[in-house]
């Protein structure tokens, strides 16, 4: 689904360039739940935004379904990050003003859609995540682990290929936290694939694959059986 080769990102601080990624060579296949791991400063953020065509590689190639995204335009890369990539943050992101509903369906209005004419959509998604009972509640009204729930169900609704996820669990509690990690990896068992930036060492078990990066370079590429999953297959109703 998705391959770098060669991928290099330089950044200047002051008169120094500092090489943030340095030669990355990667596959990430459909339906596989892979982590990136590695210390402050080893290049995730930076591999996660140029996965996202949030940022462009200075050199190397990065194909999705066998189309370069590495060197598109402005407009064109708005476009892939629409249609093409679901993203699950943090610090959740949500409008405090709108319903979970309302909030699911912000993508489809930024896409020229009502959010009337989105709100069914909303509502199936809401109950794939486990909050159809919480549709009409605002985030100051959830707990963070709804929160992220309903960010989860956002990062659905254009219906993605692909999830990329920055420290998902950074915000929750373990319990709330490995709940979400077994929910991204029900939906990987559905065809979606994830890429997930995470320090916490402990969601490793919930993946297909854990990808460590020191110094802008893959210091290791391990497959894994995950020991922290359930059973079930979460499919993205289209």
């Amino acid at each position: 689904m998705l391959e770098l080769t060669g991928v290099v990102k330089e950044y200047r601080i002051g008169e120094q360039p500092v090489r943030a990624l340095d030669g990355i060579d990667l596959r990430i296949e459909a339906g596989e739940f892979t982590s990136i791991i590695g210390p402050s400063g080893s290049g995730k953020s930076t591999l996660l935004h140029l996965l996202g065509a949030l940022d462009s590689p200075d050199s190397g190639s990065i194909t999705f379904d066998g189309n370069e995204i590495g060197t598109l335009g402005d407009d064109a890369q708005s476009e892939f990050r629409r249609h093409r990539v679901g993203f699950v943050f943090q610090f959740f992101n949500l409008l405090p003003t709108l319903t979970a509903w309302e909030n699911v369906a912000i993508p489809k209005l930024l896409d020229g859609k009502g959010l009337r004419k989105a709100k069914p959509r909303a509502l199936e998604l809401l109950d794939l995540v486990g909050l159809a009972d919480r549709a009409d509640h605002r985030p100051g009204e959830m707990s963070g682990g709804q929160m992220q729930r309903v960010a989860v169900a956002r990062a659905l609704i254009m219906d993605p290929p692909l999830i990329l996820a920055d420290e998902p669990t950074g915000n929750l509690d373990s319990k709330t936290g490995a709940a979400i990690l077994e929910l991204f990896g029900r939906i990987a068992d559905g065809g979606t694939g994830i890429v997930m930036v995470t320090h916490d060492m402990g969601a490793v078990q919930y993946c297909d694959r854990v990808v460590t990066l020191r110094d802008g370079r893959i210091g290791s590429d391990e497959r894994l059986t995950r020991t922290g999953r359930t059973e079930g297959t979460v499919q993205v109703p289209a």
